[in-house]
């Protein structure tokens, strides 16, 4: 078989990344967004978009993306193959000198979807093999108006919390005994301090203001939580719902999600996006009564 050929696209080539059909069953098209280098105004850097060629035709391809200060990519988006070319893949991923979390977009219920499950396992079967793990699977949820906003329940009250010592207090504390497969990653290879941390840092980020952040008081004024109204480059999301240790088991975790629901709508939020893993079945049952749609499912592969 013909040799293959490993390099980033650059400026002038950047077009055969759209050489290999895209599936609409799963991936970023699954969410109708396509593939746009950042000269061209879209998201994706060239340099951060490789591919595999067989005699000048492209067989596997990945691009990893980032906000556009960010110096290193936060998430691979795109990874597929020509049929028959899984290894080429598999080749493509060592080689890119490039590595982030693998993000892979599937419809509800994948699984019972033959085509699809086909697909996805064949995609997640090539990340293996180059090297990365299964993390977690996830759920993506997208409230829309027609899903109803919810009553708060009134037994919270919330203010701003400018201080990010607080804040990050405030997030070690909610990473003991965390249900966040991201959280206990981050905390069993590098501490609870480090995972913390990392989260501020993420919420910081985010593009939206940090005056929306919001911490939680019960009747007697004692520390319950944090919610985080936020925005991505996509959208309006909920960044962050999370309730203390000593804290949990009240339900509160649907109040935070409410709360930070009605702020997102009185900012303008015409829909809000928002995630949680799979196992993490205290968050799921928030968001189902709070009326999030499961949209999307994603496994987290790092």
């Amino acid at each position: 078989m013909t040799e293959l050929v490993f390099r980033a696209l650059t400026e002038s080539d950047a077009h055969l990344f759209s050489t290999l059909p895209a599936t609409t069953l799963l991936g970023r098209s699954l969410v109708g967004h396509g593939y746009s280098p950042v000269h061209e105004g879209g998201q994706y850097r060239p340099d951060w978009t490789w591919v595999a060629l067989r005699e000048g035709r492209v067989v596997a391809r990945a691009a990893w993306w980032g906000a556009p200060d960010d110096d290193k990519p936060m998430v691979l988006d795109w990874f597929d193959f020509a049929d028959g070319e899984a290894e080429a893949a598999v080749r493509l991923l060592r080689a890119a000198p490039l590595h982030a979390e693998y993000d892979l977009l599937l419809p509800p219920g994948w699984r019972e979807q033959p085509e699809v499950r086909v697909e996805a396992q064949a995609r997640i079967d090539a990340a293996i093999a180059a090297g990365l793990a299964p993390l977690v699977e996830r759920y993506r949820y997208v409230w829309t108006p027609g899903c109803g906003l919810p009553e708060r329940p009134g037994r919270l009250t919330f203010r701003p919390e400018p201080d990010d010592d607080v804040v990050l207090d405030v997030l070690r504390r909610i990473g003991e005994g965390s249900l966040d497969a991201h959280a206990r990653h981050t905390a069993d290879r590098d501490g609870a301090e480090a995972a913390a941390r990392e989260e501020l840092d993420l919420l910081k980020w985010l593009p939206s203001p940090r005056g929306w952040w919001q911490l939680a008081y019960d009747a007697e004024g004692t520390q319950v939580g944090i919610h985080v109204p936020a925005g991505n480059l996509s959208g309006p999301c909920v960044g962050f719902i999370g309730v203390l240790p000593e804290q949990r088991g009240h339900g509160y975790a649907y109040e935070l999600l409410v709360d930070c629901t009605h702020r997102l709508v009185a900012e303008g939020a015409e829909w809000i996006a928002a995630a949680t893993d799979q196992q993490n079945f205290p968050m799921a049952a928030a968001f189902a009564k709070a009326g999030y749609p499961v949209t999307q499912e994603r496994i987290n592969l790092v």
